[in-house]
């Protein structure tokens, strides 16, 4: 299975994070076996995932997994809790009785609650016993229901979270900056960002650099190919490449095959 061709989303439930951390986490989520083998068949033996830059907490309510990461393939254990950035291709092979528990977070949202510097998560995969408490750890896996497993994982991160004494200035802009280039459409140029945020483009580069690990230039490219991408898989009839600011569906195109190796006639949507 590859990621936003065949939609992952169909065998999970999901949470939106409460208003105080929406800026810095994406969703909570939890794998819904019996629906979610029903959704897919038999396609579900592996699931491709593209990079996004985007820390994400992987609990392992379930059975062994297998993870490949830099062409290196690691055995996830029974109770064994793991952070990875998602900065490069992983492909995590699922077997029948997976059950996992997630949390996704926004680029730079794990600094800004826990005050980890995702570039130090790079290229590898990280024990979450080093990022959480063991405790809290062994209260989601015994918890009965994923509302609960939610509740309990947001009240600890929305705690520390508030604890913080200082919020970063960084992060706030490349957060910004982020919503700048969504909202015009994802045309506008890492120079014309720069303008709306009122700093300049040596500025905006350093601070991307500082929060996320790469430039904003290669974050946009691969933010709009991934949310034309996903548009496109949803509904291909409606699919306007101009809307992501694309010159044209050849342009869009081009994009898809540079992010997922794949051309858009290799896979059925």
């Amino acid at each position: 299975m590859v990621e936003i061709f065949q939609n992952i989303r169909k065998i999970y439930v999901f949470s939106d994070p409460c208003e105080a951390l929406k800026p810095y986490i994406e969703f909570f989520s939890e794998s819904s076996i019996p629906d979610g083998l029903a959704a897919v068949g038999n396609n579900f033996s592996s699931v491709k995932m593209f990079p996004s830059w985007t820390p994400t907490f992987y609990i392992n309510l379930g059975t062994p997994y297998y993870i490949d990461l830099k062409a290196k393939r690691y055995l996830i254990k029974v109770a064994e809790d793991i952070l990875i950035l998602r900065n490069d291709d992983i492909t995590r092979h699922k077997l029948p009785a997976d059950h996992l528990y997630t949390i996704k977070f926004n680029p730079g949202g794990l600094e800004a609650i826990l005050g980890i510097n995702q570039l130090s998560l790079a290229d590898k995969i990280t024990d979450l016993r080093q990022v959480l408490p063991l405790r809290l750890l062994d209260n989601i896996r015994r918890a009965e229901n994923f509302e609960v497993r939610t509740a309990l994982m947001q009240n600890y991160l929305l705690r520390v979270f508030e604890r913080q004494q200082t919020k970063d200035h960084f992060i706030g802009l490349v957060n910004d900056a982020i919503g700048e280039y969504t909202t015009s459409g994802m045309s506008l140029s890492t120079s014309h960002v720069a303008e709306r945020v009122f700093v300049t483009s040596k500025t905006i580069n350093r601070y991307f650099n500082r929060i996320i690990g790469i430039s904003p230039k290669a974050y946009f490219s691969m933010l709009r190919a991934r949310t034309a991408l996903t548009a496109y898989v949803s509904r291909q009839d409606e699919f306007v490449p101009f809307d992501f600011g694309y010159y044209d569906i050849s342009h869009f195109h081009k994009d898809v095959i540079r992010f997922t190796g794949k051309k858009l006639t290799q896979h059925k949507i």
